[in-house]
């Protein structure tokens, strides 16, 4: 099975990658049930990379039913050692308008019914999660975001924001005013329904993550501003769906070429509390991935 060095996994919205050279679809079976879709590996500049479906394609899974642990053994499984995500987000914050980007550094996670280890029944480990973004690799989509909107010639006012705290709720539904007016409280400044576990996940299997955070509307706390619909969303992704894609293209050639050497490729290192000769056998089979 071809190994990858960079996985994207793509958010509402982005379903496949254009720029993905010789793909090949990979069927990838996890101890943690099938993953979201096919993924697909090929390479761009000339970097391997794997592309997943988040919600599969043709968006057939809620925020809720995607299997988080599978996605991310599979990039695991395929060699990934540094993982970017794209999201959908609402804005909490009035410095920042829909289409604008936003690559978050901290998380507050509100979900309630998803499985967010892959450690337990026979292991334990407790990863920390104070800097649940890798600062090399986000620093590596930061560049990327300035090269495309710099190249812009259609007078765009898309602006860039590199920090930022992602509250992640459990979905399907969209917030209550009460809701988005206490994510404010909170000083969370963008709010979506995938990033958690994904992030949690990606740190216990050593890959250094970042995400994309494209703002899609207010959420509903604005006085002024339509309250978000899924229609709403989605048209505004799509406006910024091209630019996604260059900025991904731009990024995978910079991690390719520098290839940081991240705190999150050895965050098991001070986390295993089980080490592998105390776990039984199927423990260590069913985590071989992840120990190996």
């Amino acid at each position: 099975m071809n190994q990858s060095l960079v996985g994207i996994i793509g958010g509402s919205g982005l379903y496949q990658m254009d720029a993905l050279q010789d793909a090949q679809e990979q069927v990838v079976c996890t101890p943690f049930g099938d993953p979201s879709d096919a993924l697909v590996t090929g390479r761009v500049h000339d970097v391997p990379v794997v592309f997943l479906a988040r919600h599969g394609r043709g968006h057939r899974l809620l925020p809720s039913e995607v299997p988080y642990r599978a996605n991310v053994y599979a990039m695991k499984q395929l060699g990934v050692r540094y993982l970017l995500s794209v999201s959908a987000v609402g804005t909490l914050r009035e410095s920042i308008k829909p289409l604008d980007m936003v690559l978050p550094d901290q998380f507050i996670d509100l979900t309630k019914r998803r499985d967010s280890s892959f450690f337990g029944n026979g292991a334990v480990a407790h990863v920390s999660m104070a800097q649940p973004v890798c600062p090399l690799v986000a620093d590596a989509l930061a560049r990327a975001v300035r090269s495309v909107l710099a190249k812009q010639a259609d007078g765009s006012s898309v602006v860039l924001h590199p920090s930022g705290t992602y509250v992640c709720m459990e979905g399907p539904q969209f917030s209550s005013k009460a809701e988005s007016g206490w994510y404010r409280s909170m000083g969370a400044d963008v709010i979506g329904m995938t990033n958690m576990p994904e992030a949690k996940l990606a740190r216990e299997a050593q890959m250094a993550y970042a995400t994309l955070a494209m703002v899609t509307d207010y959420d509903c706390w604005h006085p002024v501003e339509a309250h978000v619909t899924a229609n709403m969303a989605l048209a505004n992704l799509l406006k910024n769906a091209a630019r996604a894609q260059q900025i991904l293209v731009q990024a995978i050639a910079l991690l390719g070429t520098e290839r940081p050497a991240s705190a999150a490729h050895t965050a098991l290192a001070n986390a295993l509390v089980t080490q592998p000769d105390a776990m039984a056998p199927e423990v260590r089979e069913r985590l071989a991935a992840l120990l190996a």
